[in-house]
């Protein structure tokens, strides 16, 4: 049976199924600075900078995805991302590496958190977030065993921190349940199902805010009966960590979950075939701060398109969901359902990395088709105040391609950019996972985006 098969399998589970299995034993890795693989597929997106590549034969290491970079308190770089062997594997855990050379060499991955309770109770979609005083904390998804819907990412979030700029990491004493909403399961043992896949920004006033998407309960939303049997119920939200800065331990860090009325960052699915029940794709924000204070946030969905939305009050409330354009008045950015990473840069500008086509072509089916997750292209945008949509964008600029060649126990051929950004010591750099599979980097030079004019 094909991978695709047994995700469509195991997603029929019922409600409190225990998924009981063991997990591969682990081995050491060679460091990935040393660019020694058992292939060189991993050349083909034309990288700067490798973070990682797996060896053969490949177990516990052949996926890696999530890949969010950091600057740690001391200047160096820290990579978080998460591994498996394959994606929603049962074996799914956490890792770190560091750089202290602005990432052309780095340190051997390790576990940060993993099934260490006891076979499946899976660790996966660690994000850091950084104290103004220098702790450094990640929070991760928690699987407890019981699963809505057949799913590894119904449970909880957890937390370690790291008092020695991300060396070494303790656990905190905490479990974390997201804010309850309509949307999940009436019983309030079974878990959120949610995912956080970006890096927190800080929002007006200096908070650490985060965006995450929400699954809804089958109790709520139950699989649709025709159509594309792979699109579940789904929102965007966001949590605000109101006191982080003053290095709270785990237990004692407030969180404020957003917007205030739940439900209000949606999109409805039109490939549905029962649309008077409201099913709804918005998924993987991508935020950022604007010059005059507003949230900016963008979204996939199923339509073909980018949506977007706008805050005034720092996420507690949002414009309805809304096409993205270039401009006011512009093309829409066609895109399938795949993540839109939106960075906000120091000099004021604002990248966005997307596919640049509706899901059409490239061999693929329709924009709910993850074989559409390629080419990848860039554009710029800048703040127009007075605009309807207050980031308008440039032409893009195609960066890379997979040609449809694939890698992995999966074969997967897709450039899903569950990605990060950092500007440090000069150096801009795009780090992303290629066909969630290989970690690399990119520099994104002033040269690579000075041709790229924004409509004035």
């Amino acid at each position: 049976m094909n991978r695709r098969t047994f995700i469509q399998q195991s997603s029929s589970l019922p409600v409190g199924h225990l998924s009981l299995f063991q997990t591969s034993t682990e081995r050491p890795n060679q460091q990935s600075g040393s660019i020694s693989c058992y292939t060189e597929e991993w050349r083909r997106t034309k990288p700067d900078l490798v973070v990682y590549l797996p060896p053969k034969p490949l177990q516990r290491d052949g996926y890696n995805d999530h890949f969010l970079v950091e600057v740690t308190p001391g200047g160096d770089l820290l990579a978080i991302w998460t591994q498996a062997t394959y994606e929603g594997a049962r074996d799914l855990h956490v890792v770190f590496s560091r750089s202290r050379d602005q990432g052309a060499t780095w340190s051997t991955p390790e576990e940060l958190a993993g099934s260490e309770e006891g076979p499946g109770m899976v660790s996966s979609f660690g994000f850091p977030v950084v104290s103004r005083r220098g702790r450094i904390y990640c929070f991760y998804n928690k699987h407890l065993m019981v699963t809505d819907g057949g799913t590894y990412i119904t449970g909880i979030m957890r937390c370690k921190y790291s008092d020695d700029d991300g060396r070494s990491w303790k656990p905190g004493a905490i479990d974390i349940h997201q804010r309850r909403t309509r949307f999940d399961h009436p019983d309030p043992r079974v878990g959120c199902k949610t995912i956080v896949w970006q890096k927190p920004i800080r929002d007006s006033q200096g908070r650490v805010l985060v965006g995450f998407s929400r699954w809804s309960s089958f109790q709520v939303f139950p699989r649709p009966t025709g159509g594309n049997r792979n699109h579940l119920d789904t929102q965007c939200e966001l949590m605000r960590f109101d006191n982080i800065d003053n290095n709270p331990d785990p237990a004692d860090i407030k969180i404020t979950w957003l917007p205030n009325e739940e439900g209000t960052i949606r999109v409805a699915a039109p490939i549905e075939p029962d649309r008077s029940r409201g099913y709804s794709l918005a998924e993987e924000p991508g935020i950022v701060l604007l010059p005059d204070g507003r949230l900016f946030m963008t979204m996939r969905t199923v339509t073909g398109r980018i949506w977007h939305t706008v805050s005034k009050d720092d996420g507690a409330t949002w414009r309805p969901t809304e096409v993205l354009k270039y401009r006011d008045g512009g093309a829409e950015v066609l895109h399938p359902k795949s993540p839109p990473p939106l960075y906000r840069l120091g000099d004021g500008r604002f990248l966005l990395f997307y596919h640049n086509h509706d899901g059409h072509g490239y061999g693929a089916g329709g924009p709910w088709d993850m074989d559409a997750r390629r080419p990848l292209f860039v554009t710029v945008g800048e703040f127009r105040p007075k605009a309807h949509q207050p980031i308008w964008f440039s032409p893009p600029k195609l960066l890379c391609d997979t040609q449809g060649v694939g890698v992995g126990q999966e074969s997967l051929f897709w450039l899903a950019m569950y990605s990060s950004l950092t500007e440090h010591q000069g150096k801009r750099i795009y780090w992303y996972p290629d066909r969630k599979h290989f970690l690399l980097g990119r520099y994104i030079t002033d040269e690579l985006l000075a041709p790229m004019k924004v409509p004035e």
